[in-house]
């Protein structure tokens, strides 16, 4: 079984910075293909939640919170095809929040932020440790991700839709292989 890390909080606005592809030459041993800049790896061998946990700790130069789930998660996650309807858009971008374990249920889906007239951020669906969505193109968009955290009350890390995809596709082929 595979797993998927994410890391909170690295590589932005100058704070927190390393360098991807170099810890996951570190952790080599493991199987671990870096994607992307932003924290994302996944770990093709089998190695426990709590050593990888340690391992990365002990390697990493900072600390932040580290967000990881199985193949399995990801996959079924994604099998509910939570973009379903939604229309692909240049000034929209799909994202997909990644929180350390499972997250309360809300009533109402979707959510729009900061309102339904004028919104920036829409949550369309949870499923799991995952929260799905789309945003504007714009600069509050960004902060207004933050107040996910708050609403469902727990640090999550974001990634684009694309990224989770690149995820997919090579969990795809490791189990073909």
């Amino acid at each position: 079984m595979a797993l998927v890390i994410f890391l909170r909080g690295v590589n932005v606005g100058g704070y927190r910075t390393f360098r991807p592809s170099i810890l996951a030459s570190e952790l080599k041993d493991y199987g671990v293909v870096n994607i992307g800049a932003a924290g994302t790896f996944v770990v093709r061998k089998s190695v426990s939640q709590m050593r990888l946990r340690q391992e990365l700790q002990r390697r990493l130069p900072f600390e932040t919170k580290v967000m990881l789930c199985t193949d399995k998660e990801l996959t079924a996650a994604a099998a509910a095809h939570p973009f379903d309807g939604v229309p692909s858009r240049p000034d929209i971008t799909r994202f997909v929040s990644v929180s350390a374990k499972p997250l309360r249920v809300l009533s109402s889906l979707p959510i729009s932020l900061p309102g339904e007239d004028k919104w920036l951020l829409k949550i369309l669906s949870l499923h799991g440790k995952f929260v799905f969505g789309i945003y504007r193109r714009e600069m509050k968009a960004i902060s207004t991700l933050g107040t996910i955290d708050k609403l469902l009350g727990a640090p999550l890390t974001t990634r684009n839709w694309n990224t989770i995809n690149t995820v997919l596709d090579l969990l795809k082929k490791d189990q073909k292989s």
